[in-house]
């Protein structure tokens, strides 16, 4: 189980940067900031959260599809 939340981690970071996110873990919480454009933030975030913010901004983009 934990080298799955391992792989699941660094495509979540992986997926992070090419969508211009910074991701920072907290324990077993997740930051999500945005680089560029309105630098949008979301704090306490589980992995689940995390992966379900990236593919849904990977698959609408910024302006929401």
């Amino acid at each position: 189980m934990q080298d799955t939340d391992t792989d699941r981690e660094r495509a979540a970071y992986d997926l992070a940067e090419r969508l211009f996110f910074e991701l920072e873990k907290h324990g077993d919480r997740f930051s999500l900031r945005r680089k560029i454009g309105d630098h949008a933030r979301r704090d306490d975030l589980t992995l689940d959260e995390v992966e379900q913010v990236l593919e849904r901004w990977k698959l609408e983009g910024p302006h929401g599809g």
